[in-house]
């Protein structure tokens, strides 16, 4: 498959785009990423969100990548910026009028900060009796670790991912990227718009959801829970190996390269054991069921891995896709970026970005047949939009002039 960047579509920013979420106004002042995760999924279908930022601006800013605050232009895309210096008294009276008049509300504050700016839920909610306001911390709004510091590294070790990921004879793995925060944004986003529906649907006025990282993060384990209960067994690290099926690893390749297989069903174990010229594993007591073939793993991932060792991967993908079993190439970003699916689907999308010109990025997910989202726009300068979304609040330029002299704003 050779393609190369120049196929990967280049999208226009249209701000009249619509999405199902138009209509819906979201105040974000949280920091970091799992807030703006949260947030630029709603605005990526619509929502006007209104990216409340301190005189320094979100610390999302700051992430450099390449010598770029890449992760602030990916996540900060579709969002207006203004900025409000909320130890002044006129700039939290500014604040609640924005909550007024909008239906979302994202913090991600130590526990108690929010009360102790004089900004509690109540009040807010007293203001506005529709506003869902989601409160992203740690490890949620009570409990003994409340008070914690709520980095992703730490729940990512705490939730026991860690202790499932990597090899046995070697330490716990933390992802290499912020998993925490990722999951966590995007399972509230949906917890957002459950709330929302409560709202339009007469089941409830605002509330507050209480977003943990630590819980979206540990409701991946699955069924660890019962396992543990049942066995009173801690399982072992086991790499790209399965606790539950077999086969199911990565391969290396002739050429370096790496497949990645999972023949999770009994009928794609035996389709593998016949490609690989090894029909007798079918029969073969330690090989015929799951169970027997998880007793007996190594030895499976031993024979399995020795037909790819002798194989170039396309050659060795050839001959797994024509059987139908289920297996691809690992990828790199160079490879994701060449791959013909990604461009058909536009999966990655160039956008014309002010600093950096056409550039390549995620494109909004999942696609819509009818109300699809969009990017509108990139992600904004520090204040960018201070002036116009003041001026929605009936304040005039003179007052604003006056606002920035007093540091309210910038």
């Amino acid at each position: 498959m050779e393609n190369n960047k120049t196929e990967i579509k280049r999208i226009e920013f249209d701000p009249t785009e619509r999405g199902p979420l138009a209509g819906v106004r979201v105040l974000d002042l949280s920091r970091l990423v799992a807030g703006n995760i949260l947030s630029v999924i709603l605005a990526d279908f619509g929502a006007d969100v209104v990216k409340v930022e301190g005189t320094k601006g979100d610390p999302l800013r700051d992430w450099l990548d390449a010598g770029q605050p890449l992760y602030w232009k990916t996540y900060g895309r579709n969002k207006r910026s203004i900025v409000l210096d909320l130890h002044i008294q006129t700039a939290k009276e500014i604040l609640l009028k924005l909550v007024e008049r909008s239906d979302v509300l994202i913090e991600n504050f130590k526990p108690g900060t929010l009360e102790k700016m004089g900004l509690a839920p109540d009040l807010l909610l007293q203001i506005n009796p529709m506003l869902v306001i989601v409160r992203i911390s740690g490890f949620g709004q009570f409990g003994p670790y409340a008070s914690l510091p709520g980095f992703g590294s730490l729940v990512e070790a705490m939730s026991g991912l860690a202790d499932r990921t990597g090899f046995a004879d070697r330490e716990p793995v933390l992802p290499p990227f912020p998993a925490a925060d990722m999951i966590a944004g995007m399972l509230g986003s949906s917890a957002t718009l459950m709330a929302l529906r409560a709202v339009e649907h007469g089941l409830s006025k605002g509330q507050v959801v209480d977003l943990s990282l630590l819980e979206p993060l540990f409701s991946l384990l699955g069924p660890e829970t019962m396992s543990y209960s049942l066995t009173h067994s801690i399982k072992e690290r086991s790499g790209s190996a399965s606790n539950t099926t077999s086969p199911r690893n990565v391969y290396k390749c002739k050429d370096g390269k790496y497949v990645a297989l999972s023949a999770s069903m009994q009928s794609m174990a035996e389709r593998l054991f016949e490609v690989i010229g090894r029909p007798d594993m079918i029969s073969d007591p330690k090989f015929k069921t799951n169970s027997d073939r998880l007793r007996n793993r190594d030895e499976v991932d031993e024979i399995v891995g020795g037909w790819f060792k002798d194989r170039y991967r396309s050659e060795a993908l050839e001959f797994m896709r024509k059987a139908g079993v289920t297996a691809g190439p690992v990828y790199d970003i160079k490879d994701v970026l060449e791959d013909e699916h990604f461009i058909e689907r536009e999966i990655v999308v160039e956008v014309d970005d002010p600093d950096l010109g056409w550039i390549p990025t995620q494109n909004v997910v999942p696609k819509f047949t009818s109300t699809p989202g969009a990017i509108r726009s990139a992600a904004p300068k520090l204040s960018e939009h201070t002036d116009s979304i003041l001026g929605e609040l009936g304040i005039s330029e003179t007052e604003i002039s006056e606002l920035k002299a007093q540091g309210v704003t910038i």
